[in-house]
């Protein structure tokens, strides 16, 4: 962990947020090469549950919620973790996960502390008038759930997208952005006909699965852990969490719940004309039905499947997969971040021979703009006239292809293509050039 949070910090991924003023617990910003990675491994799920579904649409949706939102899914009542704190040591605990050296008669009793941030609506401070920052972004899409199908003309089974911020009030965030107090979530809900639960769940571990190895996670270094029924969520039939071996430990990577239809039926009105197996709350301010009729006429509330990941914890996975250290012998290594080309931040680094050199400066910019006009990412123009270098750190940051302009591109247009991962350099064509990228890439 700490070689990777010092990578991140070096090379510009990963800051701690408001470092200039001692920072903010909990909190982090993502830098020049973060953001690009960020945005990468955002695009990917965006493509593989959008682009590759026909039965699935996406929904970015807004952070401020309704409280009614939140008091008929349960977060009011149920969003909150037991606390104790330790009188010897002077600390606040989770009371399931107090250290084994705080003894048990310095503990005060377990008291509830709400993890949903708060904040006023209005010109007026005075408490009447608030909103919650969404926990997760799953509520906004039950209750838009309508409003898709209204306007899509959607019919069971098929699904709803979203990747958005969420927050939570973390008592004790550690291990650099596994657990953090603002992050971004990519969580799907898939709707099917009651029945048809249980085998949906089962499909949709095994393409989340699927997915994170052509992340570059191997399915063999991920665990199915089938969540206990005693440790379930209050809306949860089942769930199965894919458990990886982060830094720190065996941790959820994602969990893909059957949600019943706990959460149509609390957001929706008429409740007694339909047939609700969950056990929601009377609620006595929607003015929707959150059902879908069947071929006889019938109110159907659909089940809900849902997979959902944390952005920061698919980073962390991904980072700590391709961070690799090699021995070239000599008593020399490198730092290489074997990335999957897609998520890397940078595709294609063109680093010139000679930086003063007009004519290798001039045809390293040819270069890199067509390169860039082919719209696969972020291609740079790296005028340090230090190659070596320039290998170096681009392995260290993950850049899958260096091209070399040299004095014999000038005479012959032909240029140096060296691979991130083998190291091996080839003279190619110009002309070339596009589609050996294009195939390095995809």
């Amino acid at each position: 962990m700490d070689e990777l949070v010092a990578l991140c910090k070096r090379r510009g991924f990963i800051f701690q947020s408001n470092e200039v003023y001692g920072g903010l617990q909990g909190v982090y910003d993502f830098g020049p090469l973060g953001v690009e990675l960020k945005n990468n491994l955002k695009n990917a799920w965006w493509e593989s549950m959008v682009y590759e579904n026909d039965d699935i649409e996406g929904l970015d949706s807004s952070i401020l919620t309704n409280p009614l939102v939140l008091k008929y899914s349960g977060h009011e009542s149920t969003f909150s973790d037991p606390m104790v704190d330790c009188k010897s040591c002077q600390k606040r605990f989770r009371a399931d996960q107090v250290p084994p050296e705080c003894k048990k008669e310095d503990l005060t009793e377990p008291r509830q502390f709400n993890l949903m941030f708060k904040t006023n609506v209005g010109p007026i401070d005075d408490g009447s008038s608030f909103a919650y920052l969404r926990p997760e972004t799953a509520q906004q899409i039950f209750t838009n759930f309508k409003n898709v199908i209204d306007s899509t003309s959607k019919q069971i089974p098929f699904g709803i997208a979203q990747i958005g911020k969420a927050f939570r009030n973390e008592i004790t965030p550690r291990n650099f952005i596994f657990r953090v107090r603002e992050f971004e979530q990519m969580e799907l809900e898939y709707f099917v006909e009651p029945g048809n639960d249980e085998q949906a769940l089962d499909e949709w571990v095994q393409k989340r699965l699927n997915w994170w190895r052509d992340q570059g996670v191997p399915i063999e270094k991920i665990e199915l852990y089938n969540v206990p029924t005693d440790e379930l969520a209050h809306y949860s039939k089942k769930t199965v969490d894919l458990m990886y071996m982060f830094p720190h430990g065996l941790e959820e990577l994602e969990g893909i719940a059957n949600r019943t239809d706990f959460d149509l039926a609390s957001h929706s009105k008429k409740q007694d004309e339909l047939n609700i197996t969950s056990n929601v709350e009377k609620n006595k301010h929607s003015n929707s039905k959150m059902a879908v009729q069947d071929k006889k006429g019938d109110w159907i509330v659909p089940y809900v499947i849902e997979p959902s990941a944390g952005v920061e914890r698919g980073i962390l996975a991904v980072l700590n997969e391709a961070f690799v250290e090699e021995d070239l012998g000599d008593g020399k290594t490198r730092v290489v971040l074997k990335l999957k080309p897609h998520l890397s931040p940078i595709k294609a680094a063109i680093l010139p021979l000679k930086k003063n050199n007009e004519e290798i400066v001039t045809l390293s910019k040819e270069v890199k703009n067509s390169l860039q006009k082919l719209g696969l990412g972020r291609v740079i123009l790296e005028n340090t006239g230090n190659i070596g270098k320039g290998y170096r750190r681009h392995d260290e940051i993950g850049t899958p292809v260096c091209i070399t302009v040299d004095f014999e591109s000038i005479e012959d247009s032909t240029v140096t293509i060296r691979d991130r991962d083998s190291m091996d350099q080839v003279r190619v064509q110009i002309s070339e050039l596009a589609e050996i990228y294009k195939n390095k890439i995809k």
